[in-house]
């Protein structure tokens, strides 16, 4: 299955290749090289370097824009060699831009398409300004304010403290409050490049420190009366809301399938250990108890590469049911990659929290994971968003002819 065996896109054959054997030192964007970067609360420099070399940006742009993304299911298949080996670097250097441009291919003029497709295919970046401490998950109650002016302009006032990549994209998707009216329709989304802001009308707030994906730049940025172009407004000034819960249907399916491999690296850490340590006389793999973990994590795995698939398909094949789709792959795979995780960390014992060594990998990858359970939407988020839908969802699946075959083809 896609994630689990051989790569069967090209994409994603080339990347394993270009990032060679993860378990020499010798490597530089090997694991003891990757270890060693989150420890300096950065990703390496290496792997940058390689994605550039790759181009990675243009899988994020439809073919119709000069890229290479024609299907959900094969941009994640080219991206998850990148989150096997650091997901920091294949959240900070892709995945955090491919989050802010689904809003503006969704939702977006031709004008503002093709400026983001040429940022991205030159190698850019783009950050999403959605969330606020304050309000947390809470979008209708996000209180940055871009202020419509008598000409036609916006002004902005306010602050986003948690924003990957606030420093080094070149552009920004940003939620923003227009009215002060009650209901959807208060807020907004831009599109702004910071070449073309007042560079005395915006500043950089400090960076946080973080648990999991220490390499990701995760700062704030703060405005003051900052003039904006009503060029700038994704869509329709008032459906910033409408448009963010379109993406959210693409996002929240893509980012959890892109992190399946999380657990393939913990998985094979796991058995790279087992097999080398010896208890009551033999290899501790051959307990029946790791035997069973060992097992149960890679049927879990299975199971998330599976639903993934389906969910990433769906959004071409069924588009009407991705409302429920995307937020039960979320809730599902993320639960099941932690919950395996958190198994074969006992498995590990004392060496999984080791932060040098052979297996050090291993509590980078689980601090890593733990992003993909809340970040973006949390979980329960998406779960309160399954749960209404589902007895409708079986009413209309005992009347079903069937789903398209392509859903759930292997390969």
């Amino acid at each position: 299955m896609s994630g689990t065996g051989p790569a069967a896109h090209p994409g994603a054959a080339e990347l394993e290749r270009a990032f060679g054997d993860p378990w020499d030192p010798a490597n530089p964007v090997g694991h003891a090289a990757t270890v060693a970067a989150d420890e300096r609360d950065e990703v390496v420099a290496g792997g940058e370097r390689l994605l550039d070399a790759y181009g990675l940006g243009a899988e994020f742009v439809p073919v119709g824009l000069g890229g290479r993304l024609d299907r959900l299911d094969r941009l994640v298949e080219v991206v998850r060699p990148v989150f096997r080996r650091d997901p920091a670097l294949g959240l900070g250097y892709g995945a955090a831009s491919f989050i802010a441009a689904v809003n503006v291919w969704s939702s977006g003029d031709d004008e503002q398409r093709r400026r983001l497709a040429d940022l991205l295919l030159g190698g850019g970046r783009v950050a999403t300004l959605y969330h606020e401490l304050e309000h947390g998950n809470d979008l209708a109650g996000a209180a940055f304010a871009a202020r419509p002016q008598a000409d036609g302009t916006l002004r902005l006032h306010g602050r986003k403290e948690v924003v990957s990549n606030a420093e080094r994209a070149e552009a920004m998707v940003v939620f923003a409050r227009t009215s002060d009216a009650p209901g959807s329709r208060s807020h907004t989304q831009l599109l702004l490049e910071k070449r073309e802001l007042p560079a005395d009308r915006y500043r950089y707030r400090p960076r946080f420190a973080s648990v999991g994906m220490r390499g990701v730049r995760l700062g704030g940025i703060e405005f003051d009366d900052c003039p904006v172009g009503p060029e700038t407004v994704v869509g329709r000034l008032g459906q910033g809301v409408e448009n963010a819960f379109r993406s959210f249907q693409i996002t929240r399916t893509a980012l959890p399938a892109m992190a399946t491999p999380i657990l393939d690296t913990g998985l094979r850490t796991t058995l790279r250990f087992v097999r080398s340590r010896r208890l009551y006389g033999g290899y501790a793999g051959d307990l029946p108890l790791v035997r069973r973990t060992l097992a149960e994590a890679f049927a879990d795995l299975l199971v998330c590469d599976a639903v993934a698939t389906t969910g990433t398909r769906a959004v071409h094949l069924l588009p009407g049911a991705t409302a429920l789709y995307s937020p039960a792959v979320k809730y599902l795979v993320s639960k099941r990659l932690m919950d395996a995780m958190d198994r074969l960390s006992v498995v590990l014992g004392a060496h999984f929290y080791l932060r040098e060594g052979e297996f050090a990998i291993f509590q980078k990858q689980l601090r890593d994971l733990q992003v993909v359970g809340f970040g973006h939407a949390a979980r329960v988020v998406c779960l309160s968003a399954v749960l209404p839908q589902l007895p409708g969802a079986a009413r209309r699946a005992a009347r079903a002819g069937g789903t398209p075959a392509l859903l759930s083809r292997i390969g």
